[in-house]
């Protein structure tokens, strides 16, 4: 497949896909939303999606379930902070304790990852952000609820993974059979407090993500902005819908033909905003190589990033990239992890 030079253009929307015969694979399905899939990627960076069969009385439990942990006291959702969840990198964290470019966020959250016994063999070999979740024993189905969402969400993250693989002109199993067979799977939930003058202007300030792929799920109350070359632009909840973004790492793979998006959040509302982040990613222990894409021409410029850096200039294994990027959001859990 040949594919040209990418050429950086203005937007204003985000797009929205609708995958249904993806995910149902339909016949003739592939042409279409692969090419879907890539305008919006080389355009965008970001896009909606619908008709992705997650079970809408699923995200109505999980949302519900979450405003009551974040109603509760500190002292309470302490219970389950981060510090006690040591290596597996898993709980509860305070307002202000994550960092974005070394800047406190304005959110407080709980981090959960795939669910693994004692015996699991990651676990056994003491292989960071693996290992089990902390959950709040006074919430009844918390646990249930959060672990159906991560299992519907990571065979969700393999079809579109599949989709972005035909994008690119590669066979639907091209990321699954060298990378995420068996992802790193990260999962957040979010909550924004409500907007005071008094305090710190953005819940999280600009960033890219880390990683290959994110599936957002939002609340009704907005928030997030995508950074366009004409500007920042509304991303707002659509009834239904995810929001996908592509990381740093699908950037690098696909040597620039795929951006990474810088974006933020800021609540302007008199309401607490809860936020869903699901980051599905390429195995902990394998190596990321750039794939062999026919006449691409690498786009390298970061004069968009607030960063400056460089998502190309990385060897090594991916869990290796990974603990380098987190360990600068929480630094004092660092030396736990590394």
């Amino acid at each position: 497949m040949t594919i040209l030079q990418v050429v950086d253009k203005e937007f204003s929307q985000v797009p929205v896909i609708d995958i249904s015969t993806l995910v149902s694979q339909t016949s003739n399905y592939s042409d279409v939303i692969a090419n879907q899939i890539r305008q919006a990627l080389q355009d965008y960076g970001f896009f909606y999606i619908v008709g992705h069969g997650v079970d809408q009385q699923l995200q109505k439990q999980l949302e519900h379930l979450s405003q009551q942990f974040f109603a509760q006291d500190v002292e309470t959702k302490l219970k389950i902070r981060m510090a006690l969840g040591g290596r597996a990198w898993r709980g509860y964290f305070l307002v202000g304790n994550e960092l974005t470019s070394g800047r406190p966020d304005l959110k407080e959250g709980i981090y959960f990852g795939a669910e693994l016994e004692e015996n699991h063999p990651l676990v056994k070999a003491s292989t960071p952000m693996h290992g089990r979740n902390l959950f709040p024993s006074n919430i009844p189905h918390f646990r249930e609820t959060v672990l159906d969402y991560i299992d519907s969400m990571t065979k969700l993250g393999h079809i579109l993974m599949a989709g972005i693989a035909l994008s690119l002109g590669l066979k639907e199993s091209y990321f699954a059979d060298r990378y995420t067979k068996d992802p790193l799977i990260l999962f957040r939930i979010f909550n924004y407090p409500p907007n005071s003058s008094s305090q710190s202007e953005w819940g999280v300030g600009e960033h890219t993500d880390y990683g290959v792929l994110t599936i957002l799920k939002q609340d009704n109350v907005g928030g997030l902005q995508v950074k366009s070359k004409s500007g920042w632009i509304d991303a707002p909840p659509i009834p239904g819908s995810f929001v996908c973004n592509i990381g740093d790492m699908l950037d690098r793979m696909t040597q620039g033909l795929y951006r990474s998006t810088p974006h933020r959040v800021q609540n302007l509302s008199t309401s607490n905003r809860l936020s869903f982040p699901f980051f599905f990613d390429p195995n902990f222990n394998i190596e990321v190589k750039p794939i062999e894409l026919n006449d691409i021409v690498v786009n390298d410029d970061q004069s968009d990033r607030s960063d400056k850096a460089s998502v190309h200039e990385f060897d090594g294994t991916y869990g290796d990239y990974l603990l380098n990027k987190v360990s600068k959001v929480f630094p004092e859990l660092r030396q736990k992890v590394l």
